[in-house]
């Protein structure tokens, strides 16, 4: 695999995450062929957009566990990554 193609996958699978993360299914649509034309398998797209997801989610759990700690609602709240919710994401 010669460095360009390397960085064009790389960058691909970077822009996947970036529209999972941003909900963007019209973004994920066009560079799921793009991806798919670039030699990137399902396996690694769906891996990018996983990773992406996680980040996502735990970013929301920290949000969440920030609100409830404030307003005295609730705990901290553990979260996927093995922090507080009252610390900083992953």
């Amino acid at each position: 695999m010669g460095e360009n193609n390397f960085c064009e996958k790389t960058q691909t699978l970077i822009a996947i995450g970036a529209a999972t993360a941003a909900n963007c299914i019209p973004c994920f649509e066009h560079l799921y062929e793009k991806a798919i034309t670039t030699g990137i398998t399902g396996e690694e797209i769906s891996k990018a957009a996983e990773i992406a997801a996680n980040v996502k989610n735990g970013a929301h759990k920290a949000v969440s566990g920030v609100v409830e700690e404030l307003t005295g609602s609730q705990e901290n709240g553990c979260l996927s990554c093995g922090r507080t919710a009252g610390g900083s994401c992953c």
